[in-house]
């Protein structure tokens, strides 16, 4: 291998393992690669930002901004509300939340999907005394298989049609991924309905904490020295006998007292653990001569004005690797943490220190235009008010139904290609002030923009430094005895085994030039493998990471990270089998 060769390797390897150990957002592990590749002399600056003059991150922009406005103005919910009907069994249940949701996620981005209906689904699971576990993955899953079916339904789709553009080919037309994409999402969906409830288990969803019942709650307040308790008994200071609330421990200095006696006397700076349901622990927080010891700032909430929120880290949150204290949680966004959940478990450590990780669920008091305020910021990958009575849809929901359906027949039709249809509908939606410019400019997820037009300088890379090619022989070396539909299996389970450390937009640009060079090697036609690569990195099932609808049902669905393998193998494995099937019967290889 020649140094670039070598060069590109060793940078490339570096921003797989950042991207897998979440070191840094995205945007800045792939931009970061490509800029040490443009310094080191690999690649031309035409070649390394040739990704910021293609189609594929423009249209996704535009798309985003469409999403925008059917959140905003509730297109959807109508038939989310029908949905949610009356309680069924868990099979029919799932039947009618899935199928809708897959059928918007095919022409919308579904990550406000899954946003604007996990917090229902999770409220009428509870209603209905189910675990939110049993249907909160089943719909992430079945949004992924939707994305599948059309250009638009994902990202994904969209930069292996910019990439092919590149390459001087035609780009993927509205429907050309359906004859393959559509059998993929019904039977992964039917395998849903069967799978579903058997292999998942009930799981204490986040929002348990906070909920009535016998579900518990923890809190440590702190005695304020000079206070009406400093000085007083336990009992002395009616802390004793609280209805379903018991002081469980109290820490002194270094001394930890439990249990805690009626007549011990409480003295300034002491620490009280108290245990209980939500509503009796927020009348602890109101105590008088009693302040937080987590979070001082607590005891400034009037709780009559305010409310309980949960949130989910994803991947690009400036929170991710900070401790609540070092990124000044209070004063920076108005609110008062006051639990967190990994993993399906509550975090017992002291709050203030803790460092937060991707897929955190934390529990929030603040006030109430604490969702209006980080839900389009890009903060917190999912922002939900715990209790309340669903927003019915706008007056403006039919005009954007409406562009939306324009939109899709513009583009399907061929009256506008994809690009000039999309942009085309964001325009009359700003123009219309359905959505705003500052909206507008806040719906565009600018990491996956970036991560996106970045990475067309990675595949630049690789095809001009020959590893590409190298990638490709090692490739048919292994699966050429099985013949084309083996190398198809081969690139299938490449581009899924990177969608699992890294994005799936930065999966498919890698793999992308390795099948077009393992094509050519073999006298193969390029584009069925090119619509292989968009449909196997969208395969995002195994783990929680893999995709940002996978990290939003986490923490409220209460789930472990084997939970995803337990599910999403088996339909990893329809994905593989239907995809090397199909292919070759809709798009000859030879």
């Amino acid at each position: 291998m020649t140094w670039e060769a070598w060069i590109t390797l060793i940078v490339i390897g570096g921003m797989i393992g950042t991207l897998a150990r979440d070191v840094v957002p995205p945007s800045v592990a792939v931009v970061g690669a490509v800029v040490l590749l443009l310094v080191s002399g690999v690649v031309t600056p035409v070649q390394a930002f040739s990704g910021f003059s293609n189609p594929a991150p423009i249209t996704v922009a535009a798309l985003y901004v469409l999403s925008r406005a059917v959140q905003k103005t509730r297109a959807l919910q109508p038939f989310v509300s029908k949905t949610l009907g009356a309680s069924g069994s868990q099979r029919w249940t799932l039947a009618r939340l899935l199928t809708p949701a897959a059928a918007a996620s095919a022409f919308l981005n579904n990550t406000p999907i899954v946003a604007m209906l996990v917090p229902q689904v999770t409220s009428w699971a509870e209603q209905n005394r189910r675990s939110p576990s049993r249907y909160l993955m089943p719909l992430s899953f079945a949004a992924i298989f939707g994305g599948m079916v059309t250009l638009i339904g994902t990202s994904t789709n969209l930069v292996v049609s910019g990439l092919l553009v590149e390459g001087g080919n035609a780009p993927l037309s509205m429907f050309e991924l359906t004859p393959v994409g559509l059998p993929i999402a019904a039977l992964g969906i039917v395998s849903l309905l069967f799978l579903s409830p058997k292999v998942l288990p009930d799981r204490r969803p986040a929002r348990a904490d906070l909920s009535e019942g016998f579900r518990e709650f923890v809190v440590r307040m702190t005695v304020i020295s000079g206070g009406p308790l400093d000085g007083q008994t336990v009992e002395g200071g009616h802390l004793r006998h609280l209805s379903g609330v018991f002081l469980v421990e109290l820490v002194r200095g270094e001394e930890a007292i439990a249990p805690v006696a009626p007549d011990t006397v409480l003295k300034g700076h002491d620490v009280l653990t108290f245990v209980g349901r939500v509503d009796d622990v927020v009348d602890v927080q109101s105590t008088g001569g009693l302040v937080s010891s987590e979070h001082k700032h607590v005891a400034e909430f009037d709780t009559t004005h305010h409310t309980f929120f949960e949130v989910v880290l994803g991947a690009t949150s400036p929170l991710v690797g900070q401790t609540l204290k070092e990124a000044g949680f209070r004063s920076r966004y108005q609110g008062a943490v006051v639990a967190i959940h990994r993993a399906g478990r509550r975090v017992h450590a002291k709050l203030g220190g803790e460092h937060l990780k991707v897929g955190d669920t934390l529990l929030v008091l603040s006030d109430k235009n604490f969702e209006n305020r980080w839900k389009e910021r890009g903060v917190f990958l999912l922002v939900s008010r715990l209790g309340g009575v669903p927003p019915a849809a706008t007056k403006l929901a039919p005009v954007v139904g409406a562009v939306l359906v324009g939109f899709i027949l513009c583009a399907a039709i061929g009256i506008l290609p994809i690009l000039h249809s999309a942009l085309l509908a964001a325009f009359v939606l700003v123009l219309l002030g359905i959505v705003t410019p500052a909206e507008a400019k806040q719906a565009v997820d600018i990491d996956v923009i970036l991560v996106i037009a970045g990475a067309f300088g990675l595949a630049a890379a690789l095809q001009a430094t020959g590893l590409a090619e190298l990638a490709a022989r090692v490739l048919v070396t292994t699966f050429g005895d099985l013949g084309p539909r083996g190398v198809l299996f081969g690139i299938v389970v490449m581009a899924i085994s990177l969608s699992l450390v890294i994005t799936n937009n930065a999966a498919a640009v890698l793999v992308f030039p390795i099948a077009m060079s393992m094509a050519a090697d073999l006298n193969l036609e390029q584009r069925p493998f090119a619509i292989a690569v968009a449909v196997a990195a969208s395969a995002s099932f195994l783990t929680p990471v893999a995709y940002q609808t996978n990290i939003m049902v986490y923490g409220p669905g209460g789930y472990r990270f084997t939970d995803y393998t337990r599910l999403g193998l088996p339909l990893t494995m329809i994905v593989v089998a239907v995809t090397v099937a199909i292919i070759p019967m809709i798009w000859p290889l030879r």
